[in-house]
């Protein structure tokens, strides 16, 4: 199996989907330890990405993942903007030209993005960002063969790396100022790739 662009489409509309509906509790998370913004951030930035879709539907796949990292990078504050542009900026380069992406390419289109996400950020496993989750799940998927397969153990791998945040301290971004205050808290960021994880499974796994 590949994933074709119309998955691609449908998964970025699932993902604007999600955070519309997620927005208030994203919110909740970015209250307790951030700026309160990351909410209104990634529903506004995606809610840009499907008002964008329309006009790259018919290009290839690489185009679609480039114009969805400068929609958000352009329309999204804080470091949501930078980080998650940067994610799919960086998945644009092993995609140019593509109609369909196999599990292999996809792995890599997606893995390019993570290194991306940590080369602007500069945070490493266990510093309590979405590098939390983003990481572990590459690893997985790279341990798997199948879309089906890799899918359903990155979203495992997803929610427990997202549960992992919980009991660490913050050493990136304005929740590292709070100190051992950040300790207790979901990571709002963490938060947001699990979220995109599941939505693509949804789309891939049960249509």
């Amino acid at each position: 199996m590949e994933l074709s662009k119309a998955q691609v489409l449908a998964w970025l509309t699932a993902c604007q989907n999600t955070f519309e509906a997620q927005q208030g509790f994203l919110t909740e998370l970015d209250t307790a330890i951030g700026d309160a913004d990351h909410g209104l951030n990634m529903q506004r930035g995606f809610s840009k990405v499907a008002e964008k879709l329309p006009t790259v539907a018919e290009k290839d796949i690489g185009m679609i993942f480039k114009t969805v990292g400068m929609t958000l990078l352009s329309s999204v504050g804080g470091a949501s903007g930078p980080l998650f542009g940067t994610l799919f900026m960086k998945m644009a380069t092993p995609a140019v030209g593509k109609e369909q992406l196999s599990y292999g390419e996809f792995v890599l289109c997606l893995k390019e993005g993570v290194n991306g996400i940590v080369a602007r950020g500069k945070a490493e496993l266990g510093d309590k960002t979405m590098c939390d989750v983003w990481l572990p799940v590459v690893a997985e998927l790279e341990k798997q063969e199948s879309f089906q397969a890799g899918l359903s153990a990155a979203l495992a791998t997803a929610q427990t790396s997202l549960e992992g945040t919980i009991p660490l301290q913050a050493k990136k971004g304005r929740a590292s100022y709070l100190g051992e205050r950040s300790i207790g808290h979901q990571d709002a960021g963490a938060t947001s790739a699990m979220l995109m994880i599941q939505a693509l499974h949804q789309v891939v796994n049960h249509g």
